[in-house]
């Protein structure tokens, strides 16, 4: 009898949990407050449309110590045959711990060093590529800047391919969250060495020797997230006195793709608070937002239609003439990851009336998609056929035309 009893109770009590679990994920809830987050400065971005979800201090700059090496990598990857071999100089070999412990004169496959780069951030890697690819550490360095700006990083400066604290006339080595985020995510998205860069990063052990055979080394991963959460796909730790630990790492679960990049998140003995933030982000971001296309949004026909043309040329005398408009894609995403519960709105702002001459596509207007303030995809309206003013010449074709009727 009290078995019977107690089973009831325990699937009462189950199913009201299996009730709250599924009732708690209809609804976003707030983002962390920058006081629960060690970070002094973090960034949670939509890898698959580059929003930013979440910020604290995301447009800090500030020294990003061996994050730095994702951009080092992606860049031997697109320039160079991974087969291409590489000499050790005395700059190189020179290079601080963490490092390989290579020799001047010592020849290395581009492939080993990129491993020995990621996975054990060995700075003496970093700096043989560098040269190999750039000619000296500084012509590398300009090339890394070059392509920051095309990546579109707004307050980055690369002096080192490491990442070791550095300054020079121009300022200090330096990024944001913002544009770190932005460089990880132009490594595992838009790069045509993606793949490349994924499988390296995700390696946990890699073993090789120099290209003579005479000295063996083995890596091991030191991202610890890629065992932490499910789907987990890359990431790459620093840390240096002047900028504490730092960490940039991606996960794709569900269809959607996050980034957290961190910087100043704690000096030692603090080194698991970049692995804190780190899931507190990405969770905020797999439970409270949600991918939403914005076809499922259509734009409405009837706001598109025909606008009149004052005193534009028709085929006869006293016709109200109109023009169609035409919708062109100006910016923004079609899929892009929305707050659970928060509605897109669509605003239209086109011209009721025309005054000729319009010349075919002019612009006219714009239908600008929102979510709050922010705007997520913006159509230009333009016209689609050029029409005339009228004028004397154009009348007194029309009458021609009426007395050839007669």
């Amino acid at each position: 009898m009290y078995h019977i009893v107690y089973k009831k109770i325990l699937c009462f009590l189950l199913a009201g949990i299996m009730l709250l679990e599924t009732t708690t994920e209809i609804y976003a809830s707030e983002p962390p407050k920058d006081t629960e987050l060690y970070a002094k400065s973090a960034v949670l971005m939509d890898a698959d449309s580059g929003r930013i979800l979440y910020e604290k201090d995301g447009h800090a700059a500030m020294a990003n110590a061996s994050t730095t090496k994702i951009l080092t990598c992606i860049l031997a990857l697109e320039n160079c045959d991974l087969d291409s071999q590489v000499e050790v100089s005395s700059l190189a070999a020179s290079q601080p711990k963490v490092h390989l412990g290579m020799r001047a004169g010592q020849k290395f496959y581009l492939k080993d060093l990129l491993y020995g780069l990621m996975l054990e951030s060995y700075n003496d890697c970093a700096v043989a590529i560098a040269e190999f690819i750039g000619g000296t550490k500084e012509g590398f360095a300009g090339m890394m800047n070059q392509k920051a700006e095309e990546i579109g990083c707004k307050d980055s400066y690369f002096i080192t391919p490491n990442g070791l604290d550095a300054k020079d006339d121009k300022g200090f080595h330096h990024t944001t969250a913002a544009d770190l985020a932005g460089i990880m995510r132009y490594c595992i998205k838009e790069s045509d060495k993606a793949e490349d860069f994924l499988a390296i990063t995700r390696t946990k052990q890699y073993s090789f020797t120099d290209i003579a055979g005479s000295s063996s080394y083995s890596c091991y991963n030191h991202n610890a997230f890629l065992d932490m959460m499910d789907g987990a796909l890359s990431g790459k730790t620093g840390f240096t006195g002047t900028a504490g630990y730092c960490y940039v790492g991606a996960l794709e679960r569900e269809g959607k793709t996050y980034i957290v990049a961190l910087l100043a998140c704690g000096w030692p003995n603090n080194k698991s608070y970049k692995w804190a933030d780190t899931k507190k982000l990405m969770n905020y971001g797999l439970e409270n937002f949600e991918k939403k296309s914005l076809r499922e949004i259509p734009i409405e026909a009837s706001k598109l239609a025909p606008v009149l043309v004052a005193e534009g040329q028709g085929k006869r005398i006293g016709e109200t003439v109109y023009v169609s408009p035409v919708v062109k894609e100006k910016t923004g995403t079609e899929e892009l990851l929305v707050p659970k519960g928060q509605k897109i709105t669509v605003t239209y702002e086109i011209a009721e009336k025309l005054q000729a001459p319009v010349e075919k596509g002019a612009y006219i207007g714009k239908i600008t998609y929102r979510l709050g303030e922010e705007v997520l995809k913006e159509y230009e309206v333009r016209v689609g056929e050029t029409i005339g003013k009228i004028n004397l010449e154009w009348c007194f074709c029309r009458v021609l035309e009426l007395f050839e009727l007669f």
